[in-house]
């Protein structure tokens, strides 16, 4: 069975990468581009993990977070939060929030595929 993984950014370069290394790594991708997208997939596909941008229009990632940890389908989804902004109050706020890691771009691979391995299990075939 694949482990879904739904990322949600409003960049189309970074949802290309995220796809390269995650299908490379043996998990099925989900895209969307803001928040209101991610709260819509999330709930119809329940992913085993979401990576979500920060920043983005319509729905920023905090909102789009804190909406996913009301749902008591998709409170127990572990979300990862990127963004370019390493200032210490988003961290703050991400954690509180619900967020389960944080990671600052840019990232490695290694670091992407750390990160969602910590919180996802081991994959078949990686």
């Amino acid at each position: 069975m694949a482990f879904k993984v739904l990322v949600v950014d409003d960049e189309p370069y970074m949802h290309r990468l995220l796809q390269h290394h995650l299908e490379r790594a043996g998990f099925q991708m989900l895209n969307a581009l803001n928040g209101r997208e991610a709260l819509e997939l999330a709930r119809r596909e329940l992913p085993n993990l979401v990576i979500m941008d920060v920043m983005m229009a319509e729905l920023d990632g905090l909102s789009a977070l804190k909406e996913l940890k009301k749902g008591d389908d998709t409170k127990a989804i572990p979300v990862i939060m990127i963004t370019a902004s390493a200032h210490h109050v988003t961290r703050k706020e991400a954690e509180d929030s619900g967020a389960a890691l944080f990671l600052t771009k840019p990232f490695s691979p290694t670091q992407l595929l750390m990160a969602v391995r910590t919180l996802v299990p081991e994959v078949e075939g990686t």
